[in-house]
């Protein structure tokens, strides 16, 4: 009785589709905020989070294509950083998350530049799913190497 004029007064529930879980949505979240960090969400950018979502997930082209649009949703409502993190910190283990953030380098570079937001967001998230930075400095390398850049000259 009084779960129903609950729902009455406040409304239905929102429910949730069941398509993708949390976790899903909050890498791709993150891959979708790696790319939009320099205000610039390019067809290269958008390539690399859909081939990434296929390959670690396991999805379909039209599976992809629902969860980039729930991530991007979700992305554009969310300031804060901390919910996703909290999600790949519980589910996923040491390697997993160097392999997360060695995607996330994939995103940034693949329209072949490195801008000073994206190396900023990627230093934060390292540290808030305890990447420490040698590892992802470690995985920079790795997706600058197999996408054939070269890293600027020093001093």
């Amino acid at each position: 009785m009084i779960d129903r004029l609950k729902s009455f007064l406040l409304g239905a529930p929102e429910e949730k589709p069941k398509g993708f879980d949390d976790l899903q949505v909050a890498v791709v979240a993150l891959l979708i905020r790696a790319a939009t960090s320099d205000a610039q969400f390019g067809t290269e950018e958008r390539e690399a989070i859909r081939r990434i979502a296929a390959d670690s997930f396991g999805l379909t082209p039209e599976a992809v294509a629902a969860l980039v649009d729930e991530a991007e949703g979700e992305e554009s409502e969310t300031l804060d950083l901390h919910r996703w993190a909290q999600a790949i910190k519980q589910a996923y283990s040491q390697e997993d998350r160097v392999g997360l953030i060695e995607k996330m380098w994939e995103v940034v570079y693949a329209d072949g530049v490195l801008d000073d937001y994206e190396a900023n967001l990627l230093r934060r998230v390292a540290g808030l799913i305890y990447v420490p930075d040698r590892e992802s400095g470690q995985a920079r390398q790795r997706v600058m190497a197999r996408l054939g850049i070269t890293p600027p000259k020093q001093g």
